[in-house]
């Protein structure tokens, strides 16, 4: 059967595949389309299967938010590169996956990958995923996605085209009210900027807390130089009794003792770390030590400001100093209700993925040797 031009093309529009990939399948079924699609599709397969071992640390997340903001969805699927990333075909596929997610009843990533897929229940949507990577040319990982339902309203943020997704639901009796849809649009930014770990400070474990605590001290004891004075005198008198330090170091001391501000500029690695071991020998007296005890507090609340949402300082208000609770309060206040933010999803692209960096021409050398 001769194969014609449009033939070419037709499969190459079903299939995103290359012309002259398109020319053989057909070549190979003797002209038959479908027997053409299901031969790039074991094709694809194949090549997926040599990409698999690729890193996919790029890509975008997508959400897919109900009209009425009741339900929605967030995903994230990697790409091996930001130009692919950007790509239309990938950015509509993704746009996809998100849809999907937002009516599974999957409750994870593998039960996700296996059920089938919207457009086609033949297939599953991990099958969906390969003969992507094929039709791309890149391996292709869809790697997370979380569910929000809300009575209600749920509304999203997409930051620099898809880097940071961020969903937030909150309960308010005004979800129309321009204002009370701009305060919380400006809450999601805050979360895309300042990744919060916790809504509120009741959201976190005892354990959490303690875990929090226990580092503070640990790092406060090998800071020496952030310690309170009392201590720190303390620690470099036993350091220079007990001839720990060098004569260089003493002199270092004795020398610039008169302004302590600058002394860790000049004194030597080795010094500093006798002073280390030093706080750390003695963690359980200084635990008793209300000055140091003090400072741990301090450093606990400010850290539980920083990884709790309504503890933030609101980031684009006039100095940062009011609070994202206090902001939400005020809205509420002069819009006449009342809003409660009740949850929040944000993903980053590619977070807690180890990137392999390689040569940019070795790797094309490579590529054009495979």
């Amino acid at each position: 059967m001769a194969i014609t031009a449009k033939d070419v093309k037709e499969l190459r529009e079903k299939t995103g595949s290359g012309m002259m990939d398109c020319k053989k399948a057909l070549v190979e079924t003797d002209g038959n389309m479908e027997e053409a699609i299901e031969w790039l599709r074991k094709k694809g397969l194949s090549k997926a299967e040599k990409k698999a071992d690729r890193i996919a640390a790029e890509g975008i997340v997508v959400v897919d938010v109900d009209a009425d903001g009741k339900k929605a969805a967030i995903v994230e699927v990697n790409s091996e590169t930001d130009f692919v990333a950007k790509n239309e075909k990938f950015t509509s596929y993704v746009a996809e996956i998100a849809a999907q997610a937002k009516v599974t009843t999957a409750k994870d990533i593998d039960a996700f990958l296996a059920e089938p897929t919207l457009a086609d229940s033949s297939k599953s949507i991990e099958e969906k995923n390969k003969e992507m990577i094929a039709v791309i040319g890149e391996n292709l990982k869809i790697r997370r996605f979380e569910q929000m339902e809300s009575d209600g309203v749920i509304v999203s943020y997409i930051h620099a085209g898809g880097k940071i997704g961020v969903l937030v639901s909150a309960d308010t009796d005004a979800a129309d009210n321009a204002n009370v849809k701009q305060c919380l649009d400006m809450i999601a930014m805050q979360i895309a900027s300042m990744n919060p770990k916790f809504l509120q400070r009741g959201d976190i474990s005892a354990d959490k807390i303690a875990n929090e605590r226990e580092v503070i001290i640990d790092s406060a004891l090998n800071d020496p130089a952030s310690l309170p004075k009392p201590i720190l005198n303390q620690l470099i008198d036993t350091a220079k009794n007990d001839k720990l330090w060098s004569d260089e170091d003493i002199a270092i001391y004795e020398e610039k003792k008169t302004n302590m501000n600058y002394l860790f500029n000049f004194l030597s690695p080795e010094a500093v770390q006798v002073l280390r071991d030093l706080a750390m020998k003695g963690k359980d007296e200084y635990l008793q030590n209300k000055i140091f005890n003090g400072l741990v507090e301090g450093r606990i609340s400010k850290r539980l400001k920083e990884i709790c949402l309504l503890d933030q300082g609101y980031v684009f208000g006039e100095d940062s100093k009011q609070s994202v609770a206090k902001y939400i309060e005020e809205v509420a206040k002069a819009e006449g209700c009342s809003i409660k933010v009740t949850g929040f999803v944000r993903f980053e692209t590619g977070e807690g993925i180890e990137k392999k960096n390689e040569d940019f021409a070795a790797e094309v050398a490579a590529q054009m040797q495979s």
